[in-house]
This record gives structure tokens, C-alpha cells and sequence, in this order.
């Protein structure tokens, strides 16, 4: 194991009697909040849904990063599974609805597919994920190419101009690889990840039933919105107006 000494995000691995007093009001974070909802008053989507999405999304950023869940995927890597999930499927989906897409070329579909799922398959390997817990910056690596790989993915998938076939196979491909992961964590025979092999038994969970614990949320709940937005784009593309306005 390269990384040997761990200096997590949101501090040590609490325990059951002080996480309801884990709260995280970093200076950093709040600025960063801060700049981003003048960012949105610039140049983001100021209707009704691009404001409610926006709130929603301060409101899921509220709940990853500023309540004791933060402090908790210190102890717990299902936490942090489930952190990284709402990152993923929750806060990038509606802030790139909150912010409109801009004109002109981007990269293909397909290949923010894959620059996505390499993001989510580096940074649930163990070593990837000792390293970045092992420094606030390296912490924030993880965070922010997780987030801009699915940011970039949810912003070709919103909009307008993507066919919504190739949308539906994109979001598809997303779950499966997904839950690919997910299935390798369960069925593991033991567990890979360093950071948690002595933070996990005062919430009454082993090393291995935690990792399991966290491979059944990327299996199973992990796919409810990319698989909502599926069905969403495949009966809009079925339908009768669709068909219609076809050529």
C-alpha cells in the first residue's frame, strides 16, 4: 500500500456518538458555493426550472459536503459510495440543466461514456482511492473530475440537439458499467480498501460487509436516475409526435 498515512476531507472517522455533531463549514467550500451561485446569476438558466434545479442542487451539495455524511465516508466507503452517488446522479444532473449549454461543438456522446465511467472505475479502485485521501487536494482531484465527467455527460444527454436514441444507449452503457462495478464489490472476497479496514466496526459493520454494502448502492440505487431519464428520452422517442416529425 503506497499511501500508509490518511488525511480525509471533513477529518478522522467519527463515531456514532459525535456524527450528528460532524459538520463541515469549510471557508473553502462555502466560497466555492458562493462564486458558483454568482457564476449562475451571469449566465445560468434564470427560469423556474433552472431555479428550482439549482436549489435542488445546493440543497444535495448541502447534504454530500456540509452534513455529518461528509464526515462519515471517512469511516464508512459505502458513505462514501453513496457521496459520491448523489454527486454523480443528483448535483451534476441538475446544475447542467440550471446551466444552459452553450453553442457550438462538443465531444461526442460516446466518448463522455467513457471519459465517465474511466473517472468512476479510477476513483473506486483501491489505490486511486487511498491516494486520494491522503491530502485535501488530492480529495478535491477525486471530487472534481468525478463531478466534471458527469456534469459533461448530463449536459450532452439535456441537450437539445442529441438524438434521443443515442441518449437512451448512452445512459444505458452508464448503468451497466455501473452496476458492473458494483456486482465486483459484493462479490469480493475480501476487502481492498486501506482507509476503512479500522473505521467500520464501531458502526457495526466489517471491512467486507461495508464494501459490500457499498457495491450493492452502486448496483442497485445507483441506477434509478440514469434509468429514469432513459425511460423518459425512449417513450418520448416512441411516441406519436415523434414519430410524426420524423422524416
Amino acid at each position: 500500500m503506497p499511501f500508509e498515512s490518511f488525511n480525509p476531507y471533513c477529518g478522522s472517522a467519527p463515531v456514532p456518538s459525535n456524527l450528528w455533531t460532524s459538520w463541515n463549514f469549510d471557508p473553502f467550500l462555502l466560497g466555492v458555493l458562493a462564486i458558483g451561485l454568482i457564476i449562475w446569476r451571469l449566465g445560468g438558466r434564470n427560469d423556474r426550472m433552472g431555479r428550482t434545479c439549482l436549489v435542488a442542487a445546493y440543497a444535495l451539495i448541502f447534504l454530500a459536503f456540509i452534513s455529518p455524511l461528509c464526515a462519515l465516508s471517512s469511516a464508512l466507503f459505502s458513505a462514501r459510495v453513496a457521496h459520491h452517488l448523489i454527486l454523480i446522479g443528483g448535483i451534476a444532473p441538475l446544475l447542467a440543466i440550471a446551466f444552459p449549454w452553450p453553442k457550438g461543438p462538443t465531444m461526442p456522446l460516446a466518448a463522455l461514456v467513457i471519459l465517465h465511467a474511466a473517472m468512476v472505475w479510477i476513483w473506486h479502485a483501491p489505490d486511486p482511492y487511498a491516494f486520494a485521501l491522503s491530502s485535501h487536494s488530492a480529495y478535491w482531484l477525486m471530487q472534481a473530475t468525478l463531478f466534471l465527467s458527469a456534469w459533461l455527460l448530463w449536459r450532452e444527454v439535456f441537450a437539445p440537439r442529441v438524438h434521443r436514441g443515442s441518449v437512451v444507449l448512452a445512459l444505458l452503457a452508464t448503468i451497466m458499467q455501473m452496476g458492473f462495478l458494483g456486482a465486483l464489490l459484493v462479490f469480493a472476497r475480501q476487502p481492498l480498501f486501506a482507509p476503512h479496514f479500522t473505521t467500520t466496526l464501531a458502526f457495526g459493520l466489517t471491512p467486507l460487509e461495508d464494501q459490500q454494502l457499498s457495491g450493492l448502492l452502486m448496483w442497485v440505487p445507483a441506477f434509478i436516475p440514469y434509468a429514469g431519464v432513459a425511460l423518459y428520452q425512449f417513450v418520448a422517442l416512441i411516441s406519436p409526435q415523434q414519430r410524426s416529425d420524423a422524416p
